[in-house]
């Protein structure tokens, strides 16, 4: 009792030191590239006008009418009133997958080699006040895990670290990409934003694409949430895709931290964030992510329950709708049974044989995970899982000349 308590008060001490210290959220810090773009203040206005509540199942209907869906038929699919119709909701988005991307469901596993942050994000496991095991790996010990990771048969690698700069530069990054080309065709990033320049030397180490979650779109919740690190500046982050693109990167992908705040609102502003990096640059690759907050180390409060799976599915069948070229991909957070429900459906990327840990591949796990994950198939069970569907596992949709 003594000891829970004592975390009590220091979490609160800290809370005041950071509040009388806190930075705007809004203001860039100077080495952070601002960009001449308007597609954050779009974004943040298209979260700050959504209404989920105006929309009536004739609003859904005439929706799911339309060839191509615009913004309104998006905001529409979003709404409670498009609820009672999922089923037909389902069926649409399921005929959509099916039309551009076949029965080719693209497997991959995320790789974290360093879990050291600098952030103090209140639903975060990597947060900086959070009493964990930190680590990161050489890149002997990167190479052995990849080494693991490609006897699976998997060509694709997701990199990840803790968001420190400090404790894993671009150049340790750069480093683990030219590794990872060994053994992968394709390569993501899950890391800190950063600069145009930066993501165009992480390019050229063999990177293809990047992910950036923007966990709440809405900048009054953003910062509530985001007490002190360079994370805490909202529209530096918002701002990481463009950036990613015009570093070279082939592809972004984008997500929002469905229970962090209002779910349908945070689901509208993803996809309306990647419709306009994709009208601005037809060029790049789009990938949403659909994460539900889980649980994490050390805080048993973070855990909503306010994003059940109906809603999940309206979520990602929306998504495939409005953006009928886009990756989906749904993550190990969700259990086996929900995950195949939804490749069947509208989901196009599903990871498989994860670790969120900071090694254990290769060697002993060196590092804690940043969440709970409910999904623990092998590889071989997830490709086995995919088959049983009717679908087919594609371990690499890209092809280098």
């Amino acid at each position: 009792m003594t000891e829970r308590i004592n975390k009590s008060i220091l979490s609160k001490e800290i809370k005041e030191q950071l509040k009388e210290n806190r930075t705007d959220h809004m203001t860039y810090l100077e080495d952070m590239e601002v960009l001449d773009s308007e597609i954050d203040k779009l974004v943040i206005k298209s979260a700050e006008t959504f209404d989920c509540e105006c929309y009536t199942s004739v609003d859904v209907k005439n929706a799911l009418r339309h060839d191509r869906k615009g913004p309104e038929d998006f905001a529409a699919l979003l709404s409670p009133a498009a609820l009672p119709l999922l089923e037909e909701i389902a069926q649409s988005a399921q005929a959509e997958t099916r039309k551009y991307f076949g029965n080719s469901v693209t497997m991959f596993t995320p790789l974290y080699i360093a879990n050291h942050c600098e952030n103090y994000c209140i639903y975060c496991g990597f947060n900086c006040h959070n009493k964990i095991r930190r680590a990161r790996l050489n890149m002997g010990e990167i190479e052995k895990e990849m080494q693991e990771i490609a006897k699976t048969g998997l060509q694709e690698v997701l990199i990840l670290t803790g968001e420190s700069p400090k404790m894993s530069d671009v150049r340790y990054i750069g480093e683990a990409c030219k590794i990872a080309r060994k053994y992968f065709k394709v390569i993501g990033l899950e890391i800190y934003p950063v600069n145009s320049e930066e993501y165009k030397y992480l390019h050229g180490c063999g990177a293809d694409y990047v992910t950036v979650f923007q966990e709440t779109y809405y900048p009054d919740k953003y910062e509530t949430l985001h007490l002190a690190g360079r994370k805490r500046i909202f529209p530096y982050r918002l701002n990481a895709q463009e950036r990613a693109v015009m570093g070279g990167m082939r592809g972004v992908g984008f997500g929002a931290l469905l229970g962090l705040d209002d779910f349908r609102r945070d689901a509208f502003a993803t996809g309306m964030h990647a419709w306009y990096i994709q009208r601005k640059y037809p060029h790049a690759e789009i990938a949403i992510s659909c994460p539900r907050l889980r649980p994490i180390i050390n805080n048993d409060r973070i855990n909503p329950m306010d994003v059940h799976e109906a809603q999940l599915l309206q979520v990602v069948c929306a998504y495939r709708l409005f953006l009928p070229f886009s990756n989906i991909t749904v993550s190990t957070r969700e259990s086996g049974r929900v995950r195949d429900h939804l490749v069947q459906i509208a989901a196009t990327k599903i990871s498989a044989g994860v670790n969120v840990g900071i090694g254990g591949r290769g060697g002993e796990e060196k590092g804690d995970e940043q969440f709970e994950i409910d999904d623990t198939r092998t590889v071989d069970e997830v490709y086995q899982a995919i088959q049983d569907h009717g679908l087919q596992p594609v371990m690499s949709d890209y092809i280098y000349v």
